[in-house]
């Protein structure tokens, strides 16, 4: 009997992973008072802070921001390199790719369309308008459950796959140490890599997207991709919970 090989379904990151900086805080690095938003970084990165406290503390000690300081902001970010290639390598594997970032739809979109990439689907947080007061940071994907999370990408990661399906995820920081818990395959850099290193995580170290593309055709020359199965087990609690 011949049986169908499981679906795989790529999870990427954005700011720091698809692009090679983090646009959020290069904004506010540029128009607040350095110092203060290193230290309000900073506790976001060490978890001292949920990424959502993050934001609101982030807004209220920075000039009003528009969306004009966004784009000033967008022109200067490039995609990490091989990442075209890597998603052409993707559609023509038929593996699934879902953006899943702890940033703003407004600065993806205008990315993704910038580079050729509107189709792609991504959840993100989103940007609302305040009369006289700029910007404001808007969380449509918040769980009660989850303390740490602006964007919970573990809600995503679930239901966007089901229990056949090989979940991998592409990731550098912190609002990633999340979603890699319910992951089979995790590729890793920079404050994850160290935190998947701390938490006896496997993982594969990337650079560049090239790096990714080069280990997936490896993984998909093989007869059987296993499962992690301290994924599974994470995430069969969670489905015991819905």
């Amino acid at each position: 009997m011949i049986t169908e090989r499981p679906k795989i379904k790529l999870f990427i990151d954005f700011d720091g992973t698809i692009i090679n900086k983090d646009v959020g805080a290069e904004l506010f690095l540029k128009y607040g008072n350095s110092e203060i938003i290193s230290a309000i970084i900073a506790d976001i990165t060490n978890k001292v802070i949920s990424g959502r406290e993050g934001w609101e503390r982030l807004f209220a000690n920075t000039p009003p921001v528009t969306f004009g300081m966004y784009d000033d902001i967008i022109s200067s970010m490039e995609l990490r390199p091989g990442f075209k290639e890597f998603i052409g390598f993707s559609i023509s594997n038929s593996l699934d790719v879902i953006i899943l970032s702890d940033g703003f739809t407004y600065y993806i979109d205008k990315i993704l369309t910038r580079e050729g990439f509107k189709d792609l689907k991504y959840f993100a947080n989103e940007l609302a308008e305040e009369e006289g007061a700029g910007l404001k940071a808007v969380f449509p994907y918040t769980d009660e459950e989850c303390t740490l999370c602006a964007n919970c990408k573990r809600n995503h990661i679930i239901s966007n796959s089901a229990e056949d399906d090989i979940t991998v995820y592409i990731g550098n920081g912190s609002s990633d140490t999340c979603p890699v818990q319910y992951v089979d395959i995790i590729f890793a850099r920079d404050s994850l890599l160290r935190f998947c290193e701390r938490n006896r995580i496997s993982y594969y170290p990337f650079d560049t997207f090239f790096d990714v593309e080069r280990i997936i055709k490896n993984i998909l020359a093989k007869k059987r991709i296993k499962k992690r199965r301290q994924a599974e087990l994470k995430r069969k609690q969670v489905y015991s919970l819905g």
